[in-house]
């Protein structure tokens, strides 16, 4: 019994099924990715927008701190988003930034810039991280929507955790507490009609 499975059975009542061993995770690569996304997202906007100096000096484009600012409120968007259910639309918002953010990063490549080398790794490290958030976008989205009118079919689902053939006769075959056997007859008594 692993360790997880062990922490899962505290919370059970004594009468509650125990946890043997746990399956397997619901979450895919891609499910794996739009995670590390949307945690990378949240970073970045925070130092974007708790350091926007900082990022300003090391590339060169001074006076632009409030734009860097802008996008990192953006990077915290789209991180949360990512974060959240709807992943696809979080993804694509990250892509939808990385062309911003590639625009933004390209106006910092003139002759004028003594740091355009600093810029031209950003912009490459900016078009690796485009590259990741595209795959993301396309593999979660296909994985996660249905095409138009189709619908989810349940017909394999019975609803009853050990199937309904193991449901059958389960009332029958319940058994009462006997320390709440006693209780029809304690009502009886306590009723107004039994002390007359």
């Amino acid at each position: 019994m692993t360790y997880v499975t062990s922490l899962s059975n505290i919370a059970r009542s004594e009468r509650d099924p125990k946890v043997v061993r746990s399956g397997p995770s619901s979450l895919s690569t891609s499910d794996h990715l739009a995670r590390a996304l949307g945690w990378f997202s949240l970073g970045l906007g925070m130092t974007e927008l708790l350091a926007p100096g900082y990022i300003t000096r090391a590339l060169g484009m001074e006076g632009k701190e409030g734009l860097v600012r802008a996008m990192g409120a953006r990077e915290i968007g789209s991180g949360i988003l990512t974060l959240s259910n709807d992943k696809q639309a979080g993804l694509w918002s990250r892509v939808a930034g990385d062309g911003l953010d590639i625009a933004l990063l390209t106006s910092g490549l003139t002759d004028k810039n003594p740091k355009r080398d600093n810029v031209a790794m950003a912009l490459a490290m900016v078009l690796g991280v485009t590259v990741l958030d595209v795959i993301g976008a396309q593999s979660t989205t296909a994985r996660h929507s249905r095409n138009r009118g189709e619908r989810r079919l349940y017909r394999d689902r019975s609803g009853f955790p050990n199937g309904v053939q193991a449901a059958r006769g389960a009332a029958r075959d319940f058994k009462v507490p006997s320390d709440m056997r006693a209780l029809p007859a304690l009502a009886h008594e306590a009723s107004p009609s039994s002390t007359h």
